[in-house]
C-alpha cells in the first residue's frame, strides 16, 4: 500500500433512460454538454486538476462513443507511462461473461486492478454529473476526520429531495442515517455519488457483499448501510459549488441554460480550473452582417445568418436567414433553415428543421426534444 495515494474509479456505464433519445446510441456520460464538452469531461478534468492521475473508467452501456472520446486520455493529461486512464469494461471469467450487477459489483470486479496500484484511498465517482470540484480538499477532510468513508453531499431543493440518497448528520457532519430516495424526505443533504474510502476497509466489504445473495451490490443500497450498521466512521463533506444531475431532458436543458444565466456559478472561463475535452480542430464560427446573436454560446464551425437568443450551439451548425432560435440547445451538425422558429428546445445531432417550421412559442414552459423523426415534449 502506498501511503497517502488516492486513485479514482469513475462509474461511466449508465444508460440514462430518462434522457430518452439523447442516450439511444451513447452512454449518459458521453452526452454532449455546454457547446463543446461531454458530461464525462467534468469528472475527468476534476481528477486532472486535483492531481489524480490514476483513473479507472468503468464502462458498460453502448461504450463506443465514450471510448472514442476518452482515447488514451491525452485531452486530460492522463496519457502517462505510469498511471493514467484505463477503460475497464465487463469481462469474461470462468463463469462466463456478465454485466456489472451494480456500482459496488463494478468495483469488486476490478479489485485486482486496484490492488496492482496499491492505493491507501479510493475515490468513487459518477460519470454523469456537471460540477467542478477539488478532490484533494475532500481527501484532506477525510484524513482529518479519520473517516472510513466520506460522502460528498450538496443541498438540493426540498421538492427534489426524494430523487436522491439523503444524509442525516450530526453538527460535526458525522452521518447518523442514510435514506435512499425516500418518499418523505427528512433531509435535503443529497449524496453526490462521490465517495472516498480507505481501500483496505472497502475491499473487505466488497468481498463480503459479493457473497451475500440478498445484496443489490450497490453502494447506496448495500455497502454504505452495512458500514453504518458496523459502526464505521462515516462523514459527510458538504460541497458548496454548482452541481447538477442531468437525469431528465428538462434538467439537461436547464443545466445548459444555467451557463447563460447572470447567476451562473459554473465558470467555464476559469484559467485555474479548466474543463478539458477532445478537440475536433474545426474552423472558427461565422456570424453574417445580418445576423443577431444575444447571450449565446457558439462553438466552432457554425454559420449564423439568423437570430440567436439565450442559446447554446455545438459545432458545425447552420442557422439560416430570418431563422430564430431562442432558449435552446442545438447539437452538432443541425441545420435550422430559413425562416424557421425554435423555442425552448433541445435539437439533436444532424437534425434539419425545414424552412418556415415553428417549434414552441416564446412563452412556452414545455421543453421540446427534437429528433429526425419526432418531437417529444418534456
Amino acid at each position: 500500500m502506498k501511503e497517502g495515494k488516492m486513485i479514482a474509479m469513475l462509474l461511466a456505464g449508465g444508460q440514462g433512460s430518462r434522457l430518452k433519445l439523447l442516450t439511444k446510441d451513447v452512454a449518459k456520460p458521453a452526452v454532449p454538454f455546454g457547446g463543446k464538452y461531454r458530461i464525462i469531461d467534468f469528472p475527468l478534468s476534476n481528477c486532472s486538476n486535483s492531481g489524480i492521475f490514476d483513473v479507472g473508467i468503468l464502462t458498460q452501456y453502448k461504450p463506443y462513443h465514450l471510448n472514442s472520446h476518452i482515447g488514451i486520455g491525452s485531452s486530460w493529461d492522463l496519457d502517462r507511462r505510469t498511471g493514467g486512464v484505463r477503460v475497464l469494461p465487463p469481462y469474461t471469467n470462468e463463469q462466463g461473461g456478465r454485466w456489472y450487477k451494480g456500482t459496488a459489483n463494478a468495483i469488486y470486479e476490478n479489485i485486482s486492478f486496484i490492488d496492482e496500484l496499491s492505493p491507501e484511498f479510493v475515490l468513487i465517482l459518477s460519470g454523469d454529473h456537471i460540477y467542478k470540484m477539488d478532490y484533494s480538499i475532500m481527501l484532506e477532510y477525510h484524513r482529518n476526520k479519520k473517516a472510513d468513508v466520506t460522502i460528498s453531499v450538496v443541498e438540493v431543493p426540498w421538492e427534489e429531495a426524494s430523487r436522491f440518497g439523503l444524509m442525516h448528520v450530526n453538527p460535526d457532519m458525522s452521518v447518523i442515517e442514510f435514506e435512499e430516495k425516500p418518499k418523505k424526505p427528512k433531509s435535503n443533504l443529497a449524496s453526490m455519488g462521490i465517495y472516498i474510502f480507505d481501500w483496505k476497509a472497502l475491499r473487505r466489504y466488497l468481498i463480503a457483499d459479493e457473497k451475500d445473495p440478498n445484496s443489490g451490490n450497490d453502494f447506496g443500497h448495500d455497502i454504505i448501510p452495512k458500514m453504518m450498521n458496523d459502526g464505521k466512521k462515516l462523514f459527510a463533506y458538504q460541497f458548496e459549488g454548482y452541481w447538477k444531475d442531468v437525469g431528465t431532458i428538462k434538467s439537461y436543458w436547464e443545466s445548459n441554460m444555467d451557463l447563460l444565466a447572470d447567476s451562473n456559478t459554473l465558470d467555464l472561463y476559469d484559467r485555474n480550473w479548466k474543463i478539458y475535452s477532445k478537440n475536433r480542430h474545426l474552423p472558427p464560427h461565422y456570424v453574417s452582417k445580418d445576423a443577431s446573436v444575444v447571450n449565446s454560446l457558439i462553438n466552432e464551425g457554425c454559420r449564423i445568418e439568423g437570430s440567436l437568443y439565450n442559446t447554446v450551439l455545438f459545432n458545425e451548425i447552420m442557422v439560416g436567414k430570418n431563422a430564430q432560435v431562442v432558449n435552446s440547445v442545438v447539437l452538432s451538425g443541425a441545420v435550422i433553415e430559413e425562416g424557421a422558429e425554435v423555442y425552448n428546445a433541445v435539437v439533436m445531432e444532424d437534425v434539419v428543421i425545414k424552412a418556415g417550421t415553428k417549434i414552441g412559442t416564446k412563452d412556452d414552459t414545455v421543453v421540446y426534444l427534437v429528433s429526425k423523426n419526432k418531437i417529444i415534449e418534456s
